[in-house]
């Protein structure tokens, strides 16, 4: 009783900062009870008069409520089934800027978090360049055999985790009571919304995640020609500090300094697509937040991104689904892109495979009737989602995150480049995932791993099978005396498993023969 009233209590102050700076007047009242509207009518009474738009407002309440909301409002953003799109296209610009904490409680902090001085860690340390509501970034510099080096260190604000875990626990609490009374709250999964929140924030709480996910990415990328990581200095990161290279290269907002470099900005923009699309497509592990500040242009013309508190991932199913969409669309076969929906369990089976192809039909078609430049695949997976929503499928997290993270990516290109041609620039990266997977080459490999890991599992099931005849093999030396039926019961059994053994075997040669014929 005590947890609830707390719950209650801090939403009712979110409530508050949202009523007086006029967020509620984004509600529609009219299909809402007699009572709600009374409600909404009377809390706008305290609205603070403001001249900012709607969606500054609602920005502006989010950040006085602090870290955690500013986060679910990015979450949000993700969030167009729920908060509508126009309303989350507004929240895709709300900054993650907060005034820095003061350097010495930062050297503090690093301090505590690496168990040194901080001159023992860092030849230098300098004030904060960024700072936003969970870490700040300072400019520092380190020792080494070639001399001294800049490097950025990443430290956690001090008091946020505990912070986000208290307003979590409300929102769980909200989400909860919301698919406790309202059949499209759970439609809309409201409470794995609030988790997935709580995953996001629990990694970007802990810097060594944030090192593992650039470390990870830096081997899945390390032969790309356009694209790379910072390295990661692990001798000085910890749990509530993170220390990389540091990064000169130009910012991707700033057009003039790149056209005074000489860059081929047509040619970043490309590069920031197919990059995009082949950490998603082939690597199921892409950066979510590649905004322009988080992006830069080394000298060599290579893409170098940072900040990865953010991660999205796509399981092997959710990367063909993907795949065989936009493949669909690129080549306007509807009729194989509603087959992946069913295919992959998204679309409920009662529906039919025709009507959905319709439907998407009426996605696809107007797209491709548009001139290049206007064509998008993130207005195009928007416009799949509104209509799933009529085939009951059920929303994907993991979806509506790439389906936001390809919002701000086309973005980003289309400054660099704005006559794009979204299709043209996509369909080499999505032709060579489709015949790499689903030709024969790939139908080979998989069925290889698949009979290689039920092959794998052999070993251990013969181990175990010798280890149980030792074990009958003591007990019958040590006088164990059967009874006449139990013995013909046993007689039974092992003339079945006899059969079902020479079954398996049969099975086992005839897949190894058919896998033979397949490579050779």
């Amino acid at each position: 009783m005590i947890s609830s009233l707390s719950h209650l209590i801090r939403l009712g102050r979110a409530g508050y900062v949202m009523a007086r700076e006029g967020v509620l007047g984004i509600a529609d009242p009219a299909p809402l009870p007699l009572p709600a509207r009374a409600a909404l009518k009377l809390a706008r009474l305290i609205e603070r008069p403001t001249g900012t738009s709607v969606s500054n407002r609602l920005s502006i309440a989010l950040t006085k409520l602090g870290p955690t909301y500013v986060k679910l409002g990015q979450f949000m953003a993700t969030r167009p089934d729920v908060v509508g799109i126009a309303l989350a296209r507004d929240l895709e610009s709300l900054q993650d800027k907060m005034p820095p904490f003061p350097q010495a409680l930062a050297e503090a902090q690093v301090e505590a978090a690496l168990g040194k001085p901080l001159s023992q860690a860092y030849a230098s340390f300098g004030p904060a360049v960024a700072a936003a509501s969970i870490a700040q970034v300072h400019k520092a510099e380190v020792d080494t055999p070639d001399g001294r080096k800049p490097v950025a260190v990443k430290v956690l604000r001090p008091g946020v985790e505990r912070r986000a875990a208290i307003d979590l626990e409300a929102f769980t609490f909200a989400a909860r009571r919301a698919e406790a009374i309202s059949l499209e709250a759970q439609r809309l999964r409201l409470m794995e919304t609030v988790a997935t929140l709580r995953r996001s924030v629990a990694i970007e709480m802990d810097l060594r995640l944030e090192a593992a996910a650039l470390s990870e990415m830096a081997e899945n990328t390390k032969a790309d020609p356009d694209f790379r990581v910072p390295t990661v200095d692990w001798d000085r990161t910890a749990k509530d500090v993170l220390t990389l290279e540091w990064i000169d290269g130009t910012p991707l907002n700033n057009l003039a300094q790149l056209r005074a470099k000489g860059f081929d900005l047509p040619k970043l923009g490309h590069a920031v697509i197919q990059s995009f699309l082949r950490h998603a497509l082939r690597d199921g592990f892409f950066h979510a937040d590649m905004h322009p500040g988080n992006l830069f242009v080394d000298d060599e013309g290579k893409l170098i991104a940072v900040d990865f508190g953010i991660m999205g991932r796509l399981g092997p199913k959710e990367r063909r689904f993907l795949a065989e969409i936009l493949y669909g669309f690129i080549t306007r076969n509807y009729r194989r892109t509603a087959e992946v929906h069913f295919e992959a369990g998204y679309v409920p089976s009662h529906h039919s495979v025709e009507n959905f192809a319709q439907a998407i039909r009426a996605i696809g078609e107007p797209i491709h009737n548009r001139p290049a430049d206007e064509i998008s695949m993130a207005k195009l997976l928007m416009l799949l989602f509104e209509v799933t929503g009529l085939f009951d499928m059920r929303t994907r997290p993991e979806l509506l995150l790439l389906q936001k993270t390809m919002v701000v990516v086309e973005g980003v290109a289309r400054t660099l480049d704005p006559k794009l041609d979204m299709w043209t620039v996509s369909e080499p990266v999505v032709r060579e995932w489709v015949e790499r997977h689903l030709g024969p080459a790939g139908r080979i490999e998989d069925a290889a791993e698949g009979a290689a890991s039920f092959l794998s599992g052999v070993p251990g099931l013969m181990t175990r099978g010798a280890a149980m005849m030792e074990h009958l093999d003591a007990i019958t030396r040590d006088g164990l005396v059967l009874a006449p039926e139990t013995v013909a019961a046993i007689g039974q059994a092992e003339a079945r498993r006899g059969r079902w053994t020479a079954a398996a075997l049969w099975v086992i040669a005839g897949l190894l023969a058919w896998i033979v014929w397949l490579i050779f």
